[in-house]
């Protein structure tokens, strides 16, 4: 693509920017042939959202992320987070997260069925959100400096 082309990987590394990527793996995306059941209890989704899909007549939560993946990547048949494959989620050159059982939104893909299994729930935002921002320079383990970022990271995680 254009982008990997112009600006591959972390491009700006060697000028001091930091680059995280953080990818949920939480589903294996898998065709479904109609009417068949999905027997295989690893990376394929909550129950609740499978029963919703079943009823809406697309199978399984690996059937829908195997729709999502080949819609990004051109490849269905792949693990990520319900949405995005994991291997497009990570940056080269960056430094990678990977957090099993996470998946891409708020709700099940799809659906309105609430989880607190996504990027943004609060125990989950405490798997890499530490790890990011020391990344970037900020926070208790990474920097000394009284920045204002370090400061809102503090108040954070209960420091000054």
């Amino acid at each position: 693509s254009y982008l990997d082309q112009m600006y591959p990987g972390a491009f700006l590394a060697e000028e001091g920017v930091a680059y995280v990527s953080v990818g949920g793996d939480a589903v294996f995306g898998r065709q479904q042939p109609k009417g068949e059941e999905d027997d295989d209890d690893e990376k394929s989704g909550s129950q609740e959202a499978n029963d919703v899909y079943k009823v809406r007549g697309e199978g399984s939560s690996p059937a829908v992320a195997y729709t999502a993946y080949d819609a990004v990547s051109g490849d269905g048949e792949r693990t990520g987070d319900g949405v995005v494959p994991l291997d497009w989620a990570l940056l080269d050159g960056s430094r990678k997260i990977v957090l099993d059982g996470v998946v891409h939104s708020i709700n099940e893909a799809g659906t309105t069925l609430p989880t607190d299994k996504w990027y943004g729930a609060e125990g989950v935002v405490d798997r890499w959100l530490v790890d990011a921002l020391e990344e970037a320079g900020v926070g208790a383990k990474a920097s000394n400096d009284d920045s204002p970022l370090t400061q809102m990271f503090a108040s954070f995680i209960g420091g000054n």
